[in-house]
């Protein structure tokens, strides 16, 4: 019952945004009693949380372990949030996590877990075994691009969506010595810093 009723829920958080998340609106979607919702959980918040913690879940399921070769958790980080080919107007699978964190993010009661993962996506990046400062960029290029195509911010389509999508995955290819990276890698910033 509960991932049913997490189901309806992320279907109306990427079909109308996270205002949508009303409990009696989401017990409808599941086919559910009010009551039956309140059980699993008892507020709004609870249930907002517990999409998006599920959301995050599943896409760290596609990001690779601490053994992966240089530049795979910036490749998976492509793969997970930019599909290979981009159909004109229609939704893709690769579209769900971005759309639902996106609407989530602009809850508070879940910016805080998007932000405590991001710190710890942001901190893998950066040993990724790529040249210092990629992994980022290739992090940054797809949340912006996955933003305007969320938006429709005249995000590239057809031949030249995978002209740009070759040249980010090219980004992830590249390699560096491990000693180095380490070397140049930046201190980690604390809370606060600029």
């Amino acid at each position: 019952m509960r991932n049913r009723l997490l189901n309806a829920a992320e279907r109306l958080l990427v079909k109308q945004g996270v205002d949508a998340i009303r409990l009696e609106a989401v017990a409808a979607e599941a086919g559910v009693s009010k009551g039956g919702l309140l059980y699993h959980f008892p507020t709004r918040r609870a249930l907002v949380q517990g999409v998006v913690e599920r959301l995050v879940e599943r896409f760290e399921e596609v990001l690779p372990g601490p053994d992966a070769p240089p530049g795979a958790f910036a490749r998976a980080w492509l793969d997970a949030s930019i599909p290979a080919e981009a159909p004109e107007g229609e939704a893709v699978p690769s579209d769900s996590v971005p759309i639902a964190l996106f609407a989530a993010a602009n809850g508070p009661e879940v910016l805080d877990i998007l932000q405590e993962r991001y710190r710890s996506w942001q901190d893998r990046l950066e040993r990724d075994g790529l040249p210092p400062g990629v992994a980022t960029l290739v992090r940054m290029a797809v949340d912006g691009w996955w933003t305007a195509r969320l938006l429709g911010l005249a995000d590239p389509k057809g031949e030249h969506h995978r002209q740009l999508r070759r040249l980010v995955a090219d980004l992830t290819e590249q390699r560096t010595d491990p000693a180095a990276a380490s070397a140049a890698r930046p201190e980690p910033r604390r809370e606060g810093e600029l």
